[in-house]
């Protein structure tokens, strides 16, 4: 039988795979690859998380399957983060709940409210679960173009007014995974009205919450009371404790919502290991020096790769927030598109990056470089690449590279 299943066939071919299967070939032919494509923080877990882990992992009780919400322990330190982080109380019972990382809570999500054939509202560029969560789930999406000078409120308004059925529900994302664009409350304030006149729901994104650089420190949705009716965010540890490979995040908010998601993890998942949710507890609940130590470093990083691509002449922006620099292709390449520059980047200057096509149509004039190597490897990064950037391409360079 060579059918192919139906919802294999909404899904394109994953940009990524064709850059790492490069990657791949060219460190097996021994060549040192500066991987800045893949958001994977590169520090170990602070040491109080991994010692409160391994205590709990002794207990045998702890072996056991877990709960599928999340432990009591771990969902009230969500909900006291949240009050001393963003002053909303939440209850741990009906508006928190513990997801294997905002990845699956959101594809998830998708699953328990989506019927096939609804409309979703999501901005382009994104990260891919936010298109793709729904498109699995057998949901049309609707790409809100999230360019520089144009409002979402305005795009928000001309999608609903354009949609038929109307809109089920709106993704959100700031700091943003690929753009790095920030938001302050007041951004929120129309949309949660508009959302709610309109009865679509909405789906905050809040995993870079803890990263940022200046002193504008970003906002939860679920600041706005209003919001408590339509919103529910998602959140994580991978980013804010450098636990990526933990696998834990939670959703929070709406508590209609949150029984939706409550409901299709029962029948999915156990939940976490419990040792692992209690050592996410302890990372709530214990010192957060490490965060702030987290945010530093990647405050220098950022220095480092800006002001060093800035001399090589390639002008990229200052992120104000997030692990990201959205770049755009430099003039003279611009013409081939993000997945062909990528390419030749990985090619001649064996510096790995993420093509921006992978998030979306309208992210191919720009490539996104991860902030996960030490200064001293981004520094040899940029060096490789002012070098490639110093010698005139082919004037046929966007024909020869495919």
């Amino acid at each position: 039988m060579d059918q192919e299943f139906h919802r294999i066939k909404r899904l394109p071919p994953y940009v990524f795979a064709e850059v790492n299967a490069m990657k791949a070939a060219a460190r097996s032919a021994g060549r040192d690859i500066i991987d800045l494509g893949m958001g994977n923080p590169d520090q170990p877990t602070p040491t109080h998380i991994v010692d409160k882990l391994a205590e709990a992992v002794r207990d045998g009780k702890a072996h056991r399957y877990s709960n599928s919400r999340g432990i009591p322990g771990l969902r009230r330190a969500q909900a006291a983060y949240y009050q001393r982080r963003f002053g909303v109380s939440l209850d741990p019972e009906s508006e928190i709940i513990v997801t294997l990382g905002s990845k699956e809570g959101l594809a998830n999500l998708a699953q328990a409210i989506t019927t096939p054939g609804d409309i979703v509202l999501a901005p382009n560029p994104s990260y891919p679960i936010h298109m793709f969560g729904f498109i699995i789930a057998g949901a049309a999406i609707r790409s809100l173009v999230m360019a520089p000078g144009q409002p979402l409120l305005d795009s928000l308004e001309r999608a609903v007014r354009h949609s038929v059925p109307k809109p089920t529900a709106l993704v959100l994302n700031y700091p943003s995974n690929p753009t790095a664009e920030t938001v302050d409350l007041d951004f929120y304030r129309p949309l949660v009205s508009f959302c709610r006149e309109n009865g679509i729901y909405i789906l905050s994104d809040l995993a870079y919450a803890e990263i940022y650089f200046g002193d504008s420190v970003p906002p939860s949705i679920l600041q706005i009371p209003e919001a408590r009716d339509i919103a529910v965010e998602f959140t994580s540890m991978s980013k804010t404790y450098s636990m990526p490979g933990w696998r834990i995040g939670f959703a929070a908010g709406n508590p209609r919502l949150i029984a939706a998601l409550a409901r299709v993890k029962s029948y999915l998942d156990y939940g976490a290991f419990t040792p692992i949710q209690v050592a996410a507890a302890a990372a709530l609940n214990g010192p957060q020096d490490c965060v702030e130590a987290a945010r530093n470093l990647y405050r220098e990083r950022r220095d480092v790769l800006v002001e060093g691509l800035h001399g090589a002449g390639w002008a990229v922006p200052r992120p104000e927030a997030s692990m990201f620099v959205w770049a755009p292709i430099p003039e003279p390449y611009a013409a081939m598109g993000s997945l062909a520059f990528s390419k030749l980047l990985l090619e001649n200057a064996d510096v790995a990056v993420a093509p921006g096509v992978g998030f979306g149509e309208y992210g191919d004039g720009h490539v996104r470089i991860a902030l996960v190597e030490n200064k001293n490897r981004i520094r040899q990064a940029v060096r490789s690449i002012k070098k490639f950037l110093s010698v005139p391409p082919h004037p046929f360079v966007a024909q020869d590279v495919k």
